[in-house]
């Protein structure tokens, strides 16, 4: 079980640790718009003393995120520059990804609402106001304390984020830990309230739709880095598009072998999660404890990488 568990994982994300600094610059390409997209606060429309977004709209919504890495820049300098090792980088990229299956609206609202209330964005909490969907309004919170009072845990655990950033004496890894403890809990608040939803996607999306919700846990436990380059590197293994009826990976002419594999890899790790009670992930997290193990496990990605996408190397 160990054995196929250990290449479950390896076939999932050996193509996510590359670090590139030209890939760094590429922002347009990972993210649609970026450049017409708001960057402040004062890009936003100002109405009783409430800066109003509508996170319903491609760019306003992306607009948040870009504010978020702008006013969280300063804390990641001592990791590395131009705000290359924010680790926040990862939101915008999936928005960027998900550009025509926009489902990410609890991975935007709770971390930048909670990022308000804490402080580090400099306004107070009561002064920014999110416009609702045109349907299933009650279903979304729409300022600090709505989105307190509907998803308690999950904002506390972004604040937990914020309060350590702005600790001097706070690692980059120990950081990793508490966004992956929330960006997990914001992913499993959305799936609970929209589960149903996955009955109208293809069966195929679907099916991806719940291997990708089990795989962040395993992502969480190495502690997978979410900043530019990585995450940028990654997706380069994901669907370039919704899957249809007819699609079976490894089987997708129309994707590349990469795309393929992973596809594969996902589905064999929900597989193995659900045949042993997810005993291997608790096995996954025991042998991800130390931080011996996780840069290990980031060079034999690396490795695989290179076999399946060597150009990426060059």
């Amino acid at each position: 079980m160990l054995s196929l568990l250990a290449a479950s994982a390896c076939v999932l994300v050996g193509c996510i640790f590359v670090p590139s600094a030209e890939v760094f610059r590429l922002s347009d390409q990972y993210l649609p718009l970026w450049n017409e997209t708001p960057g402040q606060f004062s890009d936003y429309s100002v109405e009783n003393g409430k800066y109003i977004i509508d996170p319903w709209v491609y760019p306003k919504r992306m607009g948040m995120y870009k504010v978020l890495l702008n006013k969280t820049a300063s804390y990641f300098e001592k990791f590395a520059p131009d705000n290359e090792q924010n680790f926040l980088w990862g939101l915008p990229l999936q928005h960027g990804w998900q550009y025509k299956t926009d489902m990410n609206y609890f991975l935007c609202a709770l971390p930048f609402l909670a990022a308000v209330d804490s402080g580090i964005m400099g306004i107070s909490s009561d002064q920014v106001l999110l416009l609702p969907p045109s349907k299933d309004q009650t279903k979304f919170c729409l300022n600090v304390s709505s989105c307190q009072s509907s998803f308690p845990s999950t904002m506390r655990k972004w604040n937990a984020l914020y309060q350590h950033l702005q600790s001097p004496s706070s690692s980059f890894e120990d950081l990793l830990k508490y966004l992956w403890e929330a960006h997990v809990s914001s992913l499993k608040d959305g799936y609970k309230i929209f589960e149903d939803r996955l009955e109208y996607y293809s069966k195929p999306e679907a099916g991806f739709g719940r291997d990708w919700c089990v795989v962040l846990d395993y992502l969480a436990a190495a502690s997978f880095p979410t900043i530019f380059s990585t995450v940028s590197e990654f997706q380069q293994a994901l669907p370039p598009r919704v899957l249809v009826d007819g699609d079976k990976a490894p089987f997708i002419s129309n994707f590349t072998d990469l795309q393929n594999i992973l596809l594969l890899g996902l589905n064999l790790l929900h597989k193995v999660d659900s045949a042993t009670g997810s005993l291997s992930l608790t096995i996954w997290k025991i042998l991800m404890k130390t931080q011996a193990a996780k840069m290990l496990l980031l060079e034999i990605f690396e490795a695989i990488l290179a076999i399946f996408n060597p150009t990426s190397l060059g």
